[in-house]
């Protein structure tokens, strides 16, 4: 069982303070502060608070920021170890710079909570001010610092990081559906655009496609024994269109069968979402280095082997030696059928890959370049970039926001 230990306390705060000169604040599950220098901890409804956020950072699967008074922001991020919340950090209490709320009037709304005047101006009088725009970057660093230096496994909180951020997608699709901001394509350009998408490797671009397609499935038809259906028919639809277009491509429909069993066993349109979600990026899995010409077997058995072992340490040499061809052979019939070289496909195989990891974990950014095969933190960067046309930290930041109590534009008081 992990511990969150001083020295583990101490080291993450210490970064913290190091970037943003502002100390951090962990607190147990309950919301109570785990140090004694918590000015807060006086006041009665700070501890139902605090857990009010935990768990919202928890359900949410990202920092949680919350208002201490009018103008005055903090966030919480819950810890958690394999479906096991240990506790929360919280990223300290910030003025918010262009926040119209008076100095008086935060005084006298910690005074209506049970804070003594002397308190409350030492209190105050001890905050930074910052842009508004920078809570949720020192947020998402402090979550993001927090599991790196712990080597804790956020699993649950990726999975409801993931659910949230599906279910937003397909609300706006819906909505724009029905206010007419975009027209529903038929389904056959929608499969069609999708396996675009994933054939690109743009697997944000596949998602965004497949919860338009969602929520037009929703809009049609909102019973689940029909939306099942209907759901087990777009992934066979996309199976046979893949097949048709490169017969190679055939164990895709043993993958099928496994997608459908997972699609019918849904009870609840949520659940519904996730499995065809996980079974498009089984898909594109499955479907992406097959994007290319794979006529010749020396080549198809090359692209099989990247795809299998991408994260070890191979090259044109080894994946030559296992094919049974001489390297400049081998390098000869891939330039040939494919236009790239083995080393290229290695690396956008594990650029890929990282980008998928990127989305989908808190793993450091250094942590996710040994799991894709790189041995090089700067060489990977420059390779992603080249790839992505933007560095790995950047993505992620992309990709993720901190939630914001009430939702984005506001915040309870």
């Amino acid at each position: 069982m992990p511990i969150l230990s001083n020295r583990l306390m101490r080291d993450v705060t210490g970064l913290y303070r190091e970037r943003f000169e502002i100390d951090a604040l962990f607190v147990d599950i309950t919301g109570e502060a785990l140090s004694a220098d918590d000015a807060l901890g006086v006041l009665p409804d700070t501890r139902r608070r605090r857990n009010y956020a935990l768990q919202a950072s928890m359900n949410s699967g990202e920092p949680y920021l919350f208002s201490i008074a009018p103008g005055i922001t903090t966030c919480m991020v819950a810890l958690e170890d394999r479906r096991r919340l240990h506790g929360g950090v919280m990223g300290g209490s910030i003025v918010e710079r262009d926040h119209p709320a008076t100095t008086e009037e935060q005084r006298e709304h910690l005074a209506a909570r049970g804070m003594n005047p002397g308190a409350a101006d030492r209190f105050l009088a001890g905050l930074g001010q910052w842009p508004g725009d920078k809570i949720p970057v020192a947020a998402s660093f402090l979550r993001d610092t927090f599991y790196a230096v712990s080597g804790w496994q956020p699993v649950l909180m990726r999975e409801n990081r993931l659910r949230a951020l599906q279910q937003e997608q397909i609300n706006q699709a819906i909505l724009d559906q029905r206010e007419g901001r975009r027209q529903a394509l038929y389904a056959f350009e929608k499969e069609r655009a999708l396996l675009a998408n994933i054939r690109a490797g743009d697997r944000n671009g596949a998602r965004k496609i497949l919860n338009e397609m969602l929520a037009t499935i929703y809009m049609s038809s909102p019973g689940l024994v029909v939306l099942r259906a209907r759901c087990v028919e777009l992934m066979s639809c996309l199976t046979r269109a893949a097949i048709e277009d490169n017969p190679l491509l055939e164990p895709l429909i043993e993958r099928n069968h496994a997608w459908t069993e997972r699609l019918i066993s849904a009870v609840s349109f949520e659940e519904l979402s996730t499995a065809l979600m996980a079974a498009l990026d089984d898909f594109i899995e499955g479907i992406y280095l097959h994007g290319v010409n794979r006529s010749n077997v020396h080549v198809r058995k090359a692209l099989d082997l990247v795809a299998r072992r991408f994260s070890e340490d191979i090259s044109l040499r080894t994946v030559a030696a296992e094919i049974g061809l001489s390297p400049g052979r081998l390098c000869h019939l891939v330039k040939q059928h494919t236009g790239r070289t083995i080393v290229q496909i290695i690396h956008e195989v594990r650029v890929r890959h990282a980008q998928h990891l990127l989305e989908r974990t808190s793993s450091s950014c250094t942590d996710i370049a040994y799991d894709c095969g790189f041995n090089d933190q700067s060489y990977f960067i420059r390779q992603f970039k080249r790839i992505t046309g933007t560095t790995p930290a950047r993505y992620r930041r992309s990709i993720r926001r901190p939630r914001v109590e009430g939702g984005a534009p506001g915040r309870r008081p």
